[in-house]
């Protein structure tokens, strides 16, 4: 029984680390506007500061990839949790710009370090899809009270960059029901067996590449939506900021519903599918001349982008239990979330918004179709030697997949066989009748 509350406190940490990690992507827009604000920055130089932020966080993900079990799990998470209380704190501490981008910088690469210990973790879980919706129900739900609260407390650039800090610090306890660097994830394989060729290269390849396109086109809408609304739709600050309010509520009843369903409709569907509405709701939103269809595209697109991201963050877990692929599809996340912004910038300039939007909406029905392809192919198909040829089909391979390749499960060199009992054949020619078998039973003797 103490297993059960040990994989539950493990979980917990999870989900907190994964909601910490996240937290800076989805607050952003605040962070990009103070720092214009607070530091007279441009909106071009703003957005810059922005991407190197995330870059921060996408390169700390390329660089654990592989690296998580071998440094272990608590350390590389408290390690990852310093960075960001260090590096978001000291940016929000000073007002010389040389000073706060090396701060976003560190505190970027935490967040990337802390994403990739709880991706790596998910993905060792027998439900990696309930986990990352746990996750991005928990980053959500914390992005939209800071959205709530950060304006009620005064501007400068520092109230944003300290509650990333604070985030980190509030998480830090839990990190003590992590496994150590000798300790397995619940579900994954031991950090003493050997890693192996990384698995289905080519699906983890072509689904690394098309959510660079997919969080890009997400971002670069987002990074402009404020604009959209008070330029192109004419409405103001105050109601712009209530759209956004309704729109992170949204977004929670779609996490919450993509967890209700979970794997009813398989990968395929919700991503394909939802990917193509994605794309209907960034051409309403960039084409909006009004409140109805702005806050109508605004208050969708919220609702479905996390419900598509959950499910792709599950696609990735279960294409490596040790988690390899999660950290890179993830790292491949933030890359296309950190060029989002100056890719909206440049394309509404040139193009307007409402040719903004039919370019990312382009760009995203592109993606879909190869996105749907490898949740169809390549989700759930085992992981060990060999292939399941047994009745149970698809939730026998699912299983496969996602539990360990243990070596008792495999030929064992040199390994002695187990003795079995010789039976000898009844003598030829002897007839048996029934009264001689009998039912077992205990002899009585010791």
């Amino acid at each position: 029984m103490p297993s059960r509350p040990r994989a539950r406190g493990a979980l917990v940490a999870l989900v907190a680390l994964f909601s910490a990690g996240y937290l800076a992507p989805y607050l952003l827009p605040t962070v990009v506007g103070r720092l214009a604000a607070g530091l007279g920055l441009g909106p071009s130089q703003a957005g810059l500061v922005g991407s190197v932020l995330l870059l921060g966080s996408a390169s700390a993900g390329f660089t654990l990839a592989a690296r998580v079990e071998r440094i272990g799990p608590r350390r590389a998470a408290r390690l990852g949790l310093l960075a960001m209380a260090l590096g978001y704190g000291s940016a929000a501490a000073t007002g010389t710009l040389p000073l706060v981008v090396a701060g976003v910088v560190l505190g970027g690469f935490g967040s990337g370090t802390a994403t990739a210990v709880a991706a790596s973790g998910i993905a060792g879980r027998p439900d990696p899809q309930r986990a990352s919706t746990l996750g991005l129900l928990s980053v959500s739900a914390t992005a939209g009270a800071l959205y709530l609260t950060l304006p009620r407390l005064g501007g400068g650039h520092s109230l944003p960059l300290l509650a990333l800090a604070a985030a980190a610090v509030l998480v830090w306890p839990v990190t003590g029901r992590l496994p150590g660097a000798t300790r397995a994830w619940r579900g994954a394989p031991s950090v003493t067996e050997p890693a192996g060729p990384l698995p289905y290269r080519r699906a983890g390849a072509v689904l690394a590449g098309c959510i660079v396109c997919w969080s890009l086109a997400q971002n670069a809408l987002w990074g402009v939506s404020g604009r959209i609304g008070t330029g192109q739709a004419g409405l103001s600050e105050v109601t712009v900021g209530a759209v956004f309010a309704l729109a992170l509520g949204a977004g929670l009843a779609g996490v919450t519903a993509a967890g209700a369903l979970g794997s009813r409709l398989g990968r395929a569907v919700p991503i394909g599918a939802g990917t193509v509405l994605i794309a209907v709701c960034v051409l309403l939103s960039s084409t909006a001349g009004g409140l109805a269809s702005f806050a109508t595209g605004e208050i969708l697109w919220n609702t479905v982008y996390p419900v598509v991201l959950s499910y792709l963050l599950g696609l990735a877990a279960s294409l490596d239990p040790r988690g390899r692929w999660a950290v890179l599809v993830g790292s491949a996340s933030s890359l296309g979330t950190a060029c989002g912004p100056l890719a909206g910038s440049v394309l509404s300039e040139t193009a307007g918004y409402p040719g903004m939007g039919a370019v990312l909406a382009a760009l995203l029905l592109l993606v879909a179709a190869p996105m749907a392809a490898v949740a169809r192919h390549a989700s759930g198909r085992p992981l060990v030697p060999g292939s399941i040829r047994r009745r149970g089909g698809a939730p026998a391979a699912f299983m496969a997949g996602a539990a360990p390749a243990t070596t008792a499960l495999l030929p064992q060199v040199g390994a002695p066989e187990q003795e079995i009992a010789p039976i000898p054949p009844p003598a030829t020619g002897a007839r048996r009748t029934r009264s001689a078998f009998r039912l077992a039973r205990p002899t009585g003797r010791g």
